[in-house]
């Protein structure tokens, strides 16, 4: 065989995958249909700003991340104070995200009824449906205008989806085991803060890179090594032989083949058919029964004197409540170091997801348009202080973990199963975060090892 393992799909998933395969000893390859590696991860460095094409932060939420930042040299940079303070937007004005006692009952994003529920919450029922929404749930279990103006923007921020057919058990397992495990959300937050060993070392903190997230991908790729990275391979498809697998792929006019004992796929649902002509197609077809919501990402910098103080945070959500033409804003330069030139901030406004997947065939100007006018609007930021706009568009942005998940799963766990060395990884399951992703990497390459 050529390699233990090829890895189809340079993004995070498939580069910490090959990186910790790497480290075990593993013979791995790398193939990337794109020119660069990195996946949605993409820095860009203008004139002083750093932007970023895809993610803007992660969250330190499992053991592995730290393992990865540690074994690959590269160390997070921890959001500031300003990361704390979360902006809601009700009624066409900002109120914080109440992080104690005293502010959650001050708030007015929530109603008084809700507020006396929560000391009701732990005395509640579990809930017996698998496949209940985020929304179902939270109104359950808290109340209408936490799934309003908690849940809503949350999944916003998140997943750019719709609460009502995000499923919980799928998009927010942790909060679904919260139930299910200690029977309340806050009781089980309280015997979660008391973990111990592995647990403690992860403080959920948001985390970024110095100079971009881009940074971290470009460090994995250096360590995995070119001589293990095939960039720009087109026509991917694979086909099983007696004993492994069978890789085709042209690459600058030539029609090569790889041979691997295994074969793990990192790439969106979508994109497994052309790779994938050996999997039934009725068993395809579960695995493409996917939406991913489309995204715009639009780059802003402008004058650090026309953003209010009050404003200064991680960000503001929009729950879908206020029918504003955007779902949130994030505020890098007020949370990272050097994301800006002196007297100027950086912003990332977010557009489309499940809400408005419409907007991903509006032209740029029209786009612009509109995030000049909701700046304008939401933050008091005057045309004239705008330094640039960068567009990104996602047709295939966030996968959303609906009701088609459980079948999906079982579809991937059979076909795992009579495929040896086959392993279908990536964002079509184990979360979208990039803690997930490299959870799932970590555990992918210790899979392959054994």
């Amino acid at each position: 065989m050529d390699y233990d393992v090829i890895v189809i799909g340079a993004g995070l998933t498939g580069l910490s995958a090959a990186f910790f395969m790497k480290r075990k000893g593993l013979r791995v390859l790398v193939l990337e249909k794109k020119d660069r590696t990195g996946g949605a991860i993409r820095s860009h460095r203008e004139n002083g700003f750093v932007y970023e094409e895809g993610p803007n932060t992660g969250l330190i939420s499992n053991a592995e991340l730290l393992d990865l930042f540690q074994l690959s040299g590269v160390a997070p940079e921890i959001a500031s104070g300003s990361a704390k303070k979360r902006l809601i937007l009700k009624n066409g004005q900002w109120h914080p995200l109440p992080r104690g006692p005293a502010g959650f009952f001050k708030t007015p994003l929530f109603g008084f009824h809700d507020k006396v529920g929560m000391f009701f919450e732990p005395f509640r029922k579990r809930g017996s449906d698998p496949d209940e929404s985020l929304l179902e749930t939270v109104s359950r279990r808290i109340g209408k205008s936490f799934a309003d103006y908690a849940a809503d923007p949350f999944v916003s921020g998140i997943y750019a989806g719709d609460p009502k057919r995000l499923v919980t058990r799928h998009a927010f397992p942790k909060l679904y085991d919260l139930e299910q495990k200690y029977g309340s959300f806050v009781c089980g937050a309280i015997m979660k803060s008391l973990a111990s060993g592995k647990e403690r070392r992860v403080s959920r903190k948001v985390f970024s890179v110095s100079g971009g997230l881009g940074t971290l991908v470009d460090a994995l790729a250096k360590e995995i090594g070119e001589e293990h990275l095939i960039r720009s391979a087109q026509n991917i498809e694979a086909s099983k032989t007696g004993n492994g697998y069978a890789i085709n792929y042209t690459h600058e006019g030539r029609t090569l083949t790889l041979r691997a004992n295994n074969l793990v796929s990192t790439v969106g649902a979508y994109a497994l058919p052309k790779i994938f002509p050996f999997i039934d197609k009725e068993d395809m077809d579960c695995l493409t029964e996917m939406n991913y919501a489309k995204v715009i990402q639009v780059a802003v910098g402008a004058e650090r004197k026309a953003i209010d103080n009050a404003h200064v945070s991680f960000g503001g959500l929009v729950p879908t409540k206020e029918n504003r033409k955007i779902l949130g804003v994030l505020l890098p330069s007020f949370c990272f170091s050097g994301r800006a030139p002196e007297g100027y901030v950086t912003m990332a406004v977010y557009m489309g997801g499940t809400r408005h997947p419409e907007y991903m065939d509006m032209p740029d100007d029209e786009i612009k348009k509109i995030v000049g006018e909701e700046l304008s609007a939401l933050f008091r930021v005057p045309e004239s202080s705008i330094a640039f706009m960068k567009l990104f568009r996602h047709p295939h942005a966030i996968p959303q973990y609906e009701r088609s998940s459980g079948k999906r799963l079982e579809t991937l766990w059979r076909l795992e199963k009579k495929n040896d060395g086959l392993i279908l990884s990536g964002n079509l399951r184990d979360g979208i975060g990039m803690a997930d992703r490299v959870k799932q990497a970590y555990e992918t390459a210790a899979r392959i090892r054994a």
